[in-house]
């Protein structure tokens, strides 16, 4: 059994390495390689044929100035499929290269599965005729977007999100914990640049900002930066150079941080999940350049944009619920009031708390992993060796 994963961002190699690791347990001859980061490299895809995820893009033009490497990459995929022939290829959100990576797979009448598939439901739904026309099946991680695709003709099965299997399979750091132990007048509120450096360069001054006026109010409050690389912290210390703030970045800590704090600054995107399950009030940021933000803004106008709400916690709640900003400036004052009202008033800290709660309890099922790699086996003609719980 062979099979080639195309992952383009940091998220979808941890999740992406937690699908291989279910696989090769389920089929011990199992083989994979592909695109996608360190995490699916050290789950045993091998050969990694380019490491996609350590180099993600955000926004058009950035995109664009890309785009000799995406011809580059495809076609060396498409002489993979022509000479090695996978059993599958198996997509990873990152839609904008896979779209291209799904045509030639099939093209050469190679099955496809779109694990993680875009949220095309929310913002692009006239791509709804690509998923249909080139992949195969869709492995849905929320439970609406089943009955979706398969209302748009595309065959769709709901396995979970794996986001919630990695977070349960994390061993915490105590000490840390306790080093940050939140109090009323130390409250902890943990900042959440992002994943990505155009995210982190974009984010965090203005999230540097906000904690400047709420450490106005709360002189002694910590904030704790998560840090997924050491060029984002060491930006970061950059950014701090003079501060008087008690602000540090870590690297590999985004969950103790999410854990110690009271509240949260954080950008847009899956770790809005994480703020689910760990119950933890947040204000949410998506910078863009302005080109950008005029080019969302005329999707936006003609209709194109289909859910009123970016963040994927606001969408399951159907209302925002926690306060959301796509911009392309300065908005670190109306953050920085959300955070105030919350340290301020227990009770609208505890409503948002509680709906966190019931979100969790409905949608953050365990096993995800398993499910999904034994659908694919099992789609595949390949009986699982293992069988788990769903």
């Amino acid at each position: 059994m062979k099979i080639f994963f195309s992952a383009g961002e940091p998220s979808g190699d941890t999740h992406t390495a937690g699908l291989i690791r279910a696989l090769r347990k389920q089929c011990p001859g199992f083989e994979c390689y592909g695109f996608g980061g360190h995490h699916m490299e050290e789950a045993g895809c091998s050969p990694l044929l380019f490491p996609l995820a350590d180099h993600p893009v955000i926004g058009i033009p950035p995109a664009i100035a890309q785009l000799p490497r995406y011809l580059r990459l495809l076609s060396l995929a498409n002489r993979y499929f022509r000479d090695h022939r996978p059993d599958a290829v198996v997509l990873v959100d990152y839609p904008g290269f896979n779209w291209w990576v799904a045509r030639r797979a099939h093209a050469h009448g190679i099955p496809v599965f779109y694990f993680l598939a875009p949220q095309i439901w929310a913002w692009a739904t006239w791509r709804v005729s690509k998923m249909r026309r080139f992949v195969d099946h869709v492995l849905c991680s929320l439970p609406f977007e089943e009955d979706w695709y398969r209302q748009c003709g595309v065959r769709a099965t709901y396995t979970g999100h794996p986001y919630f299997d990695a977070l349960r399979a994390q061993e915490l750091d105590g000490d840390f914990l306790t080093e940050y132990s939140s109090t009323p007048k130390s409250p902890v509120i943990g900042i959440l640049p992002g994943s990505r450096t155009g995210e982190v360069t974009r984010n965090f001054p203005v999230f540097l900002r906000a904690a400047e006026r709420i450490a106005e109010v709360f002189p002694r409050a910590r904030f704790p930066v998560a840090c997924l690389r050491t060029e984002h912290l060491r930006f970061v210390e950059g950014q701090l150079a003079g501060t008087k703030l008690e602000m540090r970045p870590y690297v590999g800590r985004t969950t103790e941080i999410i854990r110690a704090s009271h509240v949260c600054l954080s950008k847009s995107g899956s770790v809005s999940l994480e703020l689910m399950f760990q119950t933890k009030p947040s204000t949410i940021l998506y910078r863009v350049t302005r080109i950008d933000y005029c080019i969302y803004r005329f999707l936006n106008a003609i209709g194109v944009m289909a859910s009123p709400y970016m963040t994927l916690v606001n969408i399951l709640a159907g209302r925002e619920l926690l306060p959301e900003y796509l911009t392309c400036t300065d908005v670190s004052q109306p953050l920085s009031q959300h955070i105030l009202h919350w340290l301020q008033d227990a009770s609208a800290h505890g409503r948002i708390v509680a709906e966190l709660a019931r979100l969790k309890a409905r949608l953050a099922q365990p096993g995800t992993t398993e499910r999904t790699a034994r659908f694919i086996l099992e789609a595949l003609g390949t009986r699982p060796s293992v069988r788990t719980a769903a």
